[in-house]
């Protein structure tokens, strides 16, 4: 008879700006865990972007739309992505794909990802086809013209759209 050692939970990342979070990717990440047992949200600090939401309102409103999820774990990150996986034993890399035009650049990173750590996957996840269309860019664009997104995002992040571009704000 032989022990079996405990086997390890396997952990996927998912990167991105989120801002803010939307439907679709609230849909790649449960569909993420259906893959993993644990996928840290990994919310990039990028200088090349000047994003309308904080750091910490992204992460809040990513940690509200889980309410608590025990499998799921919000990190604020910056430097090189594959680098922070594999220092938290992450199997993969999670990204969705919304149509070919993602598939070229997101295939690039992959291929380079693997270059600089080959013990990290990469993962293309499609988001279900009622979220194929949206982006956090689309959404902003909507709701700073006065466009109803309550349907694109969790209710929070509506209420904090509205609230970002209300015509009242200084």
């Amino acid at each position: 008879m032989t022990i079996e050692e405990p086997r390890k939970p396997s952990i996927a990342i998912y990167p991105g700006t989120f801002d803010p979070i939307t439907m679709g990717h609230v849909d790649i990440i449960d569909r993420a865990l259906n893959l993993f047992d644990e996928v840290i949200v990994a919310v990039a600090v990028n200088s090349a972007k000047d994003p309308v939401f904080t750091l910490k309102e992204r992460i809040w409103m990513i940690e509200e739309s889980f309410n608590g999820r025990k499998r799921i774990q919000v990190r604020s990150v910056s430097g090189l992505l594959v680098d922070y996986a594999y220092r938290h034993n992450a199997k993969a890399i999670v990204r969705g794909i919304r149509a070919v035009s993602d598939f070229d650049y997101e295939f690039q990173l992959a291929l380079m990802n693997r270059k600089l750590k080959r013990e990290v996957e990469s993962v293309f996840l499609m988001p279900g086809f009622r979220w194929i269309y949206i982006s956090s860019s689309i959404i902003k664009d909507a709701a700073r013209n006065g466009g109803d997104v309550s349907d694109l995002v969790p209710p929070h992040v509506n209420k904090m759209l509205i609230e970002k571009f209300s015509p009242s704000r200084p």
